[in-house]
């Protein structure tokens, strides 16, 4: 396994804000890895000669510490003294009541900073949120986006020459897109080398997460049609989900089929996307669309990670997927929305980036294109609302044409993330 360090960018975010008083909440799924990134930080204030103290409730020694708020207090004097100091508590969430007792810790204004991670899961991301109105700062962390993932494949030699990587090194840049379509983006998924590894590891992810999340957190009653709504989501990215139709198809009643979606995307295991519409009756309403927080985990519960021998419409749709996680992280912490467009005429355009009256349109095509084209429906959205600029997003394609006042932009994969 290599012992090179996966740099983070969640990082730069955290180390931002450690001199303000509210308490640094680090949400995500497990083992995104949240654990590494907080011993970085606290590796990191180490160097800076400052006081610190990191204490987990995964930990069996460290557990005592947490049974009251005044033992914690009792322990972290000890530790760092009454001057100040920084404390990290990983894996809150296995605390009762963890809102509770950390605005009680908060609410002493004492002179430690508090730095917090905790798998997502209901009791973390609802009352949490409830109890540490105006006291916390919230980061959302996911697996390895694909900027994360490439620089680390390569050594961190191209960080600063992004785009120059992927037009001289195509066949590389193929190679890791594959690959990432494939596996994901877990950072344990990410480090190992073979393809029999990285299953694996899928797997463990796949079984402790239904274990430990679901199972016990979210006490689901009917864990093999949990297990079924999962594969059937799977299946289905980049398509409007039926609720009567998935219930009929899994023999589970529609109260169940979206109690357990609603487990789902606050385990950050799937994303719903809803769609944009101005005219009700022309345009498909409420039916939302659902892709998955990480593809490695979708491709293995669906047992679809043999990338050579995919039909090339299943492709299609995990790029779909890949696309969208892009563009979801572009409206984290801003007023973006992210939809997607569908018309009873059956004009469809997979995503529409809107920020107040601004919009911009994204169509997906997973091929290598040679030359502009454009299909009716990105015509048929730019007539409707004259967005101020219209994407294809396709793998090799860079070049921008006119349509009216809208920007045409055939945009290369890789320049979604500048």
């Amino acid at each position: 396994m290599s012992k090179k360090i996966i740099k983070r960018s969640i990082v730069k975010e955290l180390k931002k804000y450690l001199h303000q008083k509210e308490i640094q909440i680090i949400t995500g799924p497990r083992q995104c890895g949240k654990t590494t990134v907080m011993n970085f930080l606290k590796d990191y204030l180490d160097q800076k000669e400052e006081k610190t103290l990191y204490l987990s409730l995964d930990i069996e020694k460290d557990k005592p510490h947490f049974t009251s708020a005044t033992g914690l207090l009792d322990k972290i004097k000890l530790e760092l003294g009454d001057k100040g100091g920084y404390v990290f508590l990983d894996e809150i969430q296995r605390k009762e009541n963890a809102g509770l007792f950390l605005k009680g810790l908060y609410d002493m204004n004492l002179p430690y900073k508090f730095i917090v991670s905790g798998s997502g899961n209901l009791e973390l991301k609802e009352k949490i949120h409830e109890s540490l109105a105006g006291r916390k700062l919230i980061f959302n962390m996911t697996t390895l986006d694909f900027v994360e993932f490439v620089n680390y494949k390569t050594d961190y030699k191209y960080e600063n020459n992004w785009n120059e990587f992927f037009r001289v090194n195509k066949e590389q840049g193929d190679s890791l897109l594959k690959e990432y379509l494939s596996f994901g983006g877990y950072p344990r998924v990410a480090l190992e080398p073979t393809r029999e590894g990285k299953l694996r590891f899928l797997d463990e992810i796949y079984q402790s997460y239904l274990e430990k999340d679901i199972a016990f957190w979210l006490k689901v009653e009917k864990t093999e049609e949990f297990s079924d709504l999962i594969k059937a989501l799977a299946s289905q990215i980049g398509r409007t989900v039926n609720y009567s139709e998935i219930s009929n198809t899994i023999g589970l009643s529609q109260q169940y089929v979206k109690k357990y979606l609603f487990y789902l995307e606050k385990t950050f295991i799937i994303s719903k996307l809803t769609p944009f519409f101005k005219n009700i009756r022309k345009e498909i309403s409420k039916a939302p669309i659902y892709y998955f927080c990480d593809l490695g985990l979708r491709n293995y519960i669906l047992g679809d990670t043999d990338q050579e021998n995919r039909d090339q419409r299943n492709v299609g749709y995990i790029f779909e997927n890949f696309v969208h996680n892009a563009l979801l992280k572009k409206t984290r912490y801003t007023s973006r929305k992210l939809n997607f467009w569908r018309t009873k005429n059956g004009a469809e355009m997979d995503f529409i980036m809107r920020q107040g009256e601004k919009l911009k349109s994204y169509e997906v095509k997973f091929n290598d294109m040679t030359k502009p084209k454009v299909g009716q429906s990105t015509h048929s959205f730019i007539n409707t609302y004259s967005p101020s600029a219209s994407y294809i997003v396709n793998r090799s394609l860079d070049q921008k044409i006119k349509k009216g006042e809208t920007e045409l932009v055939f945009l290369p994969f890789f320049k979604i993330f500048n």
